[in-house]
Order: structure tokens, then C-alpha cells, then sequence
């Protein structure tokens, strides 16, 4: 996984590399001696599968502060128990490259 990680490092440093043919970016992807499937993967510009073959996917985290309370004595403030919380999660696949 490590070739995989530096050659993408590198990709990214090197104009030249970032911005080469499709037939350069295969021959270097060879020549790195990157898995197939990873070399298609990477031509494709496919972050998913990418993601999916090197068994790790993006991880994000996102805190927010609670409401502090005013005053705890208000018994007429409305009630919080019917105030619905919804949340979307992205779930990552991993696959074993062998």
C-alpha cells in the first residue's frame, strides 16, 4: 500500500506527472509496480474504488457545542423531547488487496 500512497504523493508534487498522458501516468503506475487493479483505478480517477482496494476511506468529525440553558426554573419553556435529530453518515467498504 505504501508504493500506492508515494506514488499518489508524487503525482501530486510532479507537474509533469499530474499532468501527463494517459499512456505516461500507465507506464509510471508500471514502473511503481502498482497492482493492476489500483493502476485502473487510479487512470479512472476513481477515488471510491481506490478507497474500497486500499481498505481505508476519508473520516471526518464534526463537534457542536450544546445550548446552554438559560434558566432551569422556566417551566414554560417548551418542551425539547419531540425535536427530531437527523444525521447522514458515509460508510466505507473496504476490500483486501491481495
Amino acid at each position: 500500500m505504501s508504493n500506492v500512497i508515494d506514488f499518489l504523493e508524487r503525482m501530486g508534487q510532479d507537474a509533469h506527472l499530474r499532468h501527463a498522458s494517459q499512456d505516461e501516468v500507465e507506464r509510471a503506475l508500471t514502473g511503481a509496480q502498482i497492482d493492476p487493479e489500483l493502476q485502473a483505478a487510479i487512470l479512472a480517477k476513481d477515488q471510491r474504488q481506490i478507497e474500497a482496494l486500499l481498505g481505508h476511506c476519508n473520516v471526518s468529525c464534526m463537534l457542536m457545542p450544546g445550548k446552554e440553558d438559560e434558566d432551569e426554573d422556566t417551566e414554560e419553556s417548551p418542551s425539547r423531547d419531540n425535536e427530531e435529530v437527523t444525521s447522514q453518515s458515509k460508510s466505507c467498504t473496504a476490500a483486501s488487496v491481495g
